[in-house]
């Protein structure tokens, strides 16, 4: 599970990349947030949440531009749907065992 903090930590390195006018990249936000980049990939909130910045960056603000950050932030979404699946699932059958 994503730490809201680190959330928080990668979102900021990467408005703070591009307000400089620097790459949004893995290795500078590892740079950025002392996290290493194995960390960076491996959670999908944090994955996501830096491709949607670096993509971002890329395009300008296009339409296909935007349209690729709407497919990208869908992919977000549906990682985090299944997480929340995968939770309630768990939870039930907690309930059950208790119940």
């Amino acid at each position: 599970m994503t730490n809201t903090s680190t959330l928080n930590s990668v979102e900021r390195a990467c408005a703070d990349l591009l307000r400089n006018g620097q790459a949004v990249t893995f290795t500078a936000v590892a740079a950025h947030t002392g996290l290493g980049r194995t960390t960076l990939y491996r959670d999908p909130i944090i994955r996501a949440t830096i491709e949607n910045n670096r993509h971002r960056a890329a395009t300008g603000g296009t339409l296909a531009g935007l349209t690729d950050e709407i497919a990208t932030l869908r992919a977000a979404v549906e990682t985090l749907a299944e997480r929340v699946r995968r939770h309630e699932e768990q939870l039930r059958k907690l309930a059950s065992r208790e119940g």
